[in-house]
This record gives C-alpha cells, structure tokens and sequence, in this order.
C-alpha cells in the first residue's frame, strides 16, 4: 500500500478536525489549533491546508446554510474521510514505534557541572 505522507501542521490540522465533537469548520478549527499549540497563525494558512487535505482524500467538505448572523454568508464543514482515520492511525503507530525504540538513558536529562 502506498503510503501518504504529512506535514506537521497538516497532521495538526487533521487531528484537529477528528477530534472536533460539534461540526468542524474554518473558524474553530483555527482557534482550537492555536489553542492546542500555543501558535500564532492566520486563517488563511488553516484555510489552505484543509483545501489541500481535501484534494488528498483526507478530508470531505460540505456547505452548510446561510444565517443572518453571518451576513447570509455560509459555513463549509469538514469531516475526516476514512482514508484519514487511517492515515492518522498510521502515524500513530510509528511514532509509538519510535518512542519505544529510545533507549530510557538517552530520554533522561544530563546534568552537567563546570
């Protein structure tokens, strides 16, 4: 199987989107990404990503209505496609693979006096 590979900031992006419990669209995902990282970042860079994680099959899209309170504007909202759980999977499991790996001694902080 061939495997797709993910920028940091999109795999960010991704888990962001699985992890929302209400509808995930531009907007809260941005705030939760800055959030979670503690980063400052536009919305436009969160925008971008979501597209491209779409035209990889990662993510679905669909436009919701329109509302008042946003001028008759409408809201696209973003799932995770079951190629993405899978792909988040993936990577789950070989960062957990290579956590394991790292010897314990190397994992504990060196204390140097001079």
């Amino acid at each position: 199987m061939k495997r797709t590979f993910l920028g940091e900031f999109e795999e960010i992006v991704l888990l962001v989107v699985a992890a929302c419990t209400e509808q995930a669209y531009g907007v809260t995902i941005w705030e939760s990404i800055q959030q979670y990282t503690g980063r400052t970042i536009s919305l436009s860079a969160v925008h971008a990503t979501l597209y491209r994680l779409e035209e990889k099959g990662f993510l679905t899209s669909e436009m919701g209505g329109a509302t008042a309170e946003r001028g008759g504007r409408r809201k696209r909202y973003f799932t995770i496609t079951s190629y993405g759980n899978r792909g988040l999977q993936e990577i789950q499991q070989l960062r957990q693979q290579l956590w394991q790996n790292i010897p314990a001694e190397k994992m504990q902080p060196k204390l140097s006096f001079s």
